[in-house]
């Protein structure tokens, strides 16, 4: 395992010109920040070619990170996410994805980071069990799958404002019992 500190100093390598660096950046994080875009795209074969498109932004933005704003992998994984959002949204232009769900997905301080990036999965899973059982249904079709408010009221047969404050209190209940 390529540590946080690894991870940053490959990137700063990578941002002077140095290809193996990234190279080597590429094999530590590319499993999981595939896993990010084919769990929103749900087709392999486009995650895969997203994931190169995803690897060439983060070369071209290496001089944009700051290691005191975020983590490295959360830097690399909202880019990742952010891409995959931006799929979905050509793809599927008849679902309303509005601002406040992407921004929602693509935070640096949203859960889904906790989430999608937590080290102790069993502690995840727990904190997900506290959730009634439609709440922990919603939030992974929401953070996880990439759905839109708007899709997910259509499936639980309620007005998007309540899903909208089903996720938030949902979310905020995550946080605390992730201790974030």
């Amino acid at each position: 395992m390529t540590s946080t500190r690894d991870l940053e100093n490959l990137l700063r390598q990578s941002r002077n010109g140095d290809t193996n660096a990234f190279e080597h950046l590429y094999h530590a994080t590319s499993a999981k920040l595939f896993g990010i875009v084919l769990r929103i795209l749900r087709n392999r074969a486009q995650s895969e070619e997203v994931l190169q498109d995803i690897y060439v932004r983060i070369w071209q933005k290496a001089a944009d990170f700051e290691p005191g704003r975020a983590s490295i992998i959360t830097w690399m994984a909202t880019i990742a996410r952010n891409r995959a959002i931006d799929i979905v949204r050509r793809q599927r232009p008849e679902v309303d994805i509005d601002d406040a769900d992407i921004e929602m997905m693509a935070s640096t301080d949203s859960v889904f980071e906790d989430v999608a990036l937590a080290s102790d999965v069993r502690q995840l899973e727990n904190c997900l069990a506290g959730l009634e059982d439609d709440r922990q249904n919603m939030v992974k079709l929401a953070y996880l799958e990439g759905w839109s408010r708007a899709e997910l009221a259509e499936k639980f047969a309620q007005p998007v404002g309540t899903i909208k404050t089903w996720l938030h209190r949902s979310l905020r209940q995550l946080k605390e019992c992730l201790g974030s």
